[in-house]
């Protein structure tokens, strides 16, 4: 294996949208810095069950439907 062609693994903060920080290990920034998310586990749909709807914008999500209307999945 190559020697220093890694990058460097060090612990940083994550502080979540509900404000708790969770410590973690990553390759992002620098030792002891924080990232601050804009979307976690806690509020993005794919985890709370999906109860926003999803936005059509310029129908395509009409056309998707119409186009594949008599089709059972």
């Amino acid at each position: 294996m190559k020697n220093d062609i890694h990058p460097e693994y060090h612990a940083i903060e994550v502080k979540l949208v509900d404000g708790t920080i969770v410590q973690m290990r990553s390759t992002w920034g620098s030792e002891g810095d924080t990232l601050t998310l804009d979307v976690d586990p806690s509020v993005h749909p794919a985890w709370t069950g999906g109860s926003s709807r999803l936005m059509d914008t310029g129908g395509r999500v009409t056309r998707f439907k119409k186009k594949f209307a008599g089709l059972d999945f």
